[in-house]
């Protein structure tokens, strides 16, 4: 007995050394923590319980069977994080470069099932030169094993990746199908083929970084939700993320113990300017409604003429779609359709009502968009927002025009409360395009054709670029000062909190995609 107790002691002993502290300094002098010390971290103290400390690969190919360490290149488990259990695996570069062998792969598989099994989110930490070569077929087979864990956990609880060093290859398309993927700036990538196949097979010249580094990937791509200025924001960013969200798709996010008081806010009413034609910065409504720095943005620096992120109203966790006049004036395109049509979708998964806030001049015209989908990619932001059962309320500060006007949470597609500021224009399109198109005949025949289209433009202005033509049909449930956004926010979602929807009989639907 006390000799298995001795060896046990050595094995743990070794597992914690991983590749050997060698490469645990190299680790380092790259600025990036090893996959123990990242698991610690994130992780509440001594709440982590490791899975799988002593298996190793079962290859005796190319001479593996000398080499193995306990671990196989991956620390799974399970902990808490302020209190709420989580299950985690964490890739070790220090061991074969962090890459997937069969029992690697097995022992992800593992805590995946066991997270679907007990309700409770999913993080991963890649940090992986990718399939494991001298394995072949087996390593690609684990791959496969994990994609197909990630559509099946889809929708049930929520599934984090953060991306702290290399993702290649393959491997890239787990983190892909997850619901948000943080990168880790100058310290790691995600590329399906790297910089020397595009060399071969286009003639391109493109470095790691430029070709997907968390720059590129941020801003050009969309695939990285969060960037990352080193391994400590990155899961300082993970822990307050899962603060907004539930466990799984069977609870609702954590509601925060708030008392109601004074809850108008003055400042609201100076953001929108008198010019329907000056912009303003959305972040500043978005301020003045939520909690004191609640904000969590997601997806910050792509698409940026829409903003979509977490906060909390009243202490209840919201997601907020809000047009971002400062940049396109605000207009939908194919970048910023697709971006808040995933977000919508992950709300709804999960029970997270929605907050939109809507000055949208309509759709962005032009061949690039047409040719690129802007019919496809729009219908996406209609499907997800129609199809969405959570509570969802919308507030129209400036323009609503045109099909972006159904689009962006309308009444017509299911939103449960519509409200209105008195700056509101809602209308097919703006008042002198109108006027342009309605009133063509009597200013073409006007001794003083400007003179005359500034008059039926007023004219128009005064019929439909202000809210109470809809909120007479019912269109918008009420005009509301913008001081008391807030306190009508706070009791709408309260009011909806058990709101219960019926889904037609269907296995699922077919969403443009």
């Amino acid at each position: 007995m006390s000799n298995n107790l001795d060896k046990l002691k050595e094995k743990i002993a070794l597992a914690h050394k991983g590749g050997g502290d060698n490469r645990i300094e190299k680790q380092h002098e790259k600025k990036k923590l090893t996959a123990r010390e990242r698991v610690e971290y994130l992780l509440d103290e001594n709440s982590f319980e490791e899975i799988g400390i002593l298996v190793t690969h079962r290859t005796t190919d190319f001479g593996m069977e000398k080499q193995k360490y306990y671990g196989d290149g991956v620390v799974t488990g399970y902990g808490t994080i302020n209190g709420r259990l989580v299950y985690v695996f964490a890739q070790d570069f220090t061991v074969f470069g962090g890459s997937l062998s069969e029992t690697h792969a097995e022992k992800i598989c593992k805590v995946m099932d066991l997270a679907v099994k007990t309700g409770a989110p999913m993080i991963g930490l890649n940090d992986s030169g990718g399939a494991r070569i001298q394995e072949g077929v087996r390593s690609l087979g684990g791959y496969a094993d994990i994609f197909h864990r990630n559509v099946k956990s889809s929708g049930v609880i929520p599934q984090i990746s953060a991306i702290m060093g290399p993702c290649a290859g393959g491997a890239v398309y787990s983190p892909a199908m997850t619901d948000f993927t943080l990168m880790v700036e100058d310290t790691s990538y995600m590329f399906v083929t790297g910089p020397n196949v595009v060399k071969t097979v286009t003639n391109e010249t493109v470095t790691s970084e430029e070709l997907g580094g968390a720059r590129t990937h941020a801003t050009k791509s969309g695939v990285t939700h969060v960037t990352c200025a080193n391994d400590i924001i990155c899961l300082e960013n993970i822990k307050q993320l899962i603060s907004y969200l539930p466990q799984s798709n069977r609870s609702t996010p954590e509601k925060l113990e708030y008392e109601l008081g004074n809850e108008h806010r003055e400042e609201l009413e100076g953001i929108v300017p008198d010019s329907s034609n000056k912009p303003y910065d959305m972040h500043e409504v978005i301020s003045g409604i939520i909690d004191s720095d609640s904000f969590f943005e997601i997806h910050k620096d792509y698409a940026d003429n829409i903003i979509v992120g977490f906060a909390r109203i009243g202490g209840r966790s919201v997601g907020v779609i809000a047009n971002q006049p400062m940049s396109l004036a605000g207009v939908l395109d194919v970048d910023s359709s697709k971006k808040a049509a995933r977000f919508t979708r992950f709300c709804d998964c999960f029970n997270i009502p929605l907050l939109v806030l809507v000055d949208v001049p309509g759709f962005l015209p032009g061949t690039d968009q047409e040719w690129n989908g802007i019919i496809l990619h729009g219908a996406k932001l209609l499907y997800a927002l129609s199809e969405a059962t959570v509570p969802k309320v919308t507030v129209i500060t400036r323009k609503a025009y045109g099909g972006a006007y159904d689009v962006m949470n309308s009444k017509h597609i299911g939103a449960d409360f519509n409200f209105a500021w008195p700056t509101a224009e809602i209308a097919v399109m703006g008042a002198k395009g109108a006027s342009e198109i309605i009133f063509r005949k009597e200013i073409a025949e006007a001794e003083d054709h400007e003179q005359k289209l500034a008059e039926k433009e007023a004219e128009y202005a005064e019929k439909f670029a202000t809210p109470f033509e809809a909120a007479q049909r019912g269109f918008i449930d009420e005009v509301i000062m913008p001081k008391d956004t807030r306190r009508k926010l706070i009791k709408a979602f309260s009011a909806l909190e058990n709101k219960q929807v019926l889904r037609p009989n269907r296995k699922h639907g077919n969403i443009p995609l």
